[in-house]
Order: structure tokens, then sequence, then C-alpha cells
């Protein structure tokens, strides 16, 4: 995990060795640097902003008042001189407070602190979604005089047949009295996506685009117009995330 920081201070020293530092920490990204908290607050607006090295002895607007003010809220660490502000920024829940004129050693210990909690968030996150996604690997649906039990990672496509749906598997085909948009609801959004007013298709299964068609194995479904672009906006994001992950 990398976190991507800014330092705001008046003093252009006191921001070069902020610079240094960071740049000695293998998981900081120093995106950008300030002396104008105004500039800063709208760079955090319009970036993702991990972290913030904020001085509070500022002309414009102190570090208080920039933190009073500031609605998104990365972590922060105080950055001044002055120890007289140290229990103002707790109350304001910064992560941590560095007096001036702080060692390299100093500032890691801080870092450190920022990263291990970001990483506990992080974890925890990642723990949430794999229940989430847990809990979405099957769902049930009344078929008929009964109930099925549908493995999600089993449907190939769904298919709109008046007010019935088919919802065709790698083993078989189920129909259902409902509608598209209910369907849709219960299924991970991610995983499947609307070509056409008739059908729904699961990402994973699609083998090539061509000709307007979604060819899967021997089946080609058609792309309907209206529903095109958004199609391929959302294969283009999908391919996007891919060629930014790490390779190894």
């Amino acid at each position: 995990m990398i976190l991507r920081c800014i330092a705001v201070d008046d003093e252009p020293l006191a921001l070069e060795k902020i610079a240094d530092y960071a740049g000695r920490v293998p998981f900081l990204s120093l995106e950008a640097k300030f002396g104008n908290p105004l500039d800063a607050m709208n760079y955090i607006y319009n970036h993702t902003v991990d972290l913030v090295f904020l001085d509070i002895q500022m002309d414009q607007l102190n570090g208080i008042q920039f933190l009073e003010v500031l609605k998104l809220k990365p972590s922060i660490i105080l950055t001044t001189a002055f120890d007289q502000y140290a229990l103002k920024g707790y109350e304001l829940d910064v992560s941590d407070y560095l007096l001036k004129p702080f060692s390299f050693d100093r500032f890691l210990k801080s870092v450190n602190k920022v990263f291990q909690q970001k990483n506990v968030n992080y974890e925890l996150q990642q723990k949430l979604t794999a229940i989430k996604e847990e809990e979405k690997k099957y769902i049930f649906l009344k078929s008929g005089n009964k109930i099925e039990k549908i493995d999600i990672d089993e449907i190939i496509y769904i298919e709109g047949m008046k007010e019935y749906l088919g919802i065709h598997t790698q083993q078989s085909r189920i129909m259902v009295l409902m509608s598209f948009n209910k369907l849709e609801e219960m299924l991970p959004h991610e995983h499947f996506v609307r070509i056409h007013k008739s059908y729904t298709v699961a990402i994973d299964k699609i083998q090539c685009i061509k000709n307007n068609h979604v060819c899967m194995n021997e089946i080609q479904l058609p792309i309907g117009s209206s529903y095109k672009d958004a199609f391929l906006a959302k294969i283009e994001c999908l391919k996007s995330k891919e060629d930014k992950r790490p390779k190894y």
C-alpha cells in the first residue's frame, strides 16, 4: 500500500525537509507541496489524499482553522514549533503531532503509525468485501411450483421472454416470473451487464465482442443500440483496472 500525501506549510525550508524525509520512506508518495492552505484544500477536494502534513502557524489560515473547515478528512500529522496546540489537535482527531525541529526517526515513527492504521482499515474492508462476495454466491428464485437455488457463477446470460426471464446456466435454463430490474438487484452488478433490452450477460463468460454481438462459446447475443455505449464503457473500465494491476 502506498500513502498519497501532501505537505502544507508556508515555510519553503519546512516543505523541503518533509519532501526529503518522505522520499526516504518506500510507502509514502508526496504528491504535492503547498504554501497556501486554501490551495491545499482545493487539491484535497479534487484528488485522493491519504495523509496531510499540516503546519499550524500560517498567515492566511492556520492549521487548526484548516481542520475545522475541511470536510474531507484524510489522516493528519500536525507539524509545528509550538506545543500549545497539541490538545486542540487531538480533539480534532489528528494522527500525530510533530514538534519542529523533528528528526527523521521521529518522522518515521509518525508515518508508520498512520500506515499501520490504514493497513488495519484496508484489511478489514477486504474481509467485509469477501463476506459480501460469499453471500452473493447463490440466489433462491421461484420457478413454477418450486424454489431453485442458482449458483451465480454458473449463470451465462439472462434472457427476457415477455413477463418471464430465462436464466441460462452451464447446466440448464430456469424460467422465473420476474422483471429484469428485480433480478439485477439480486446480482453483483460488477459481474453482470445489460447488453440489450432482452439480454443481461455474465461479464466473465464473454469470449469476444464482434459485429455488434457478444460471443460466449457457440452463443452469440446482439448488442442493442441503446445499451452499446454503457456496455462498452463498462468493459473499458474493467480493462483499465486490469491493466493497472501489478504484474509479477
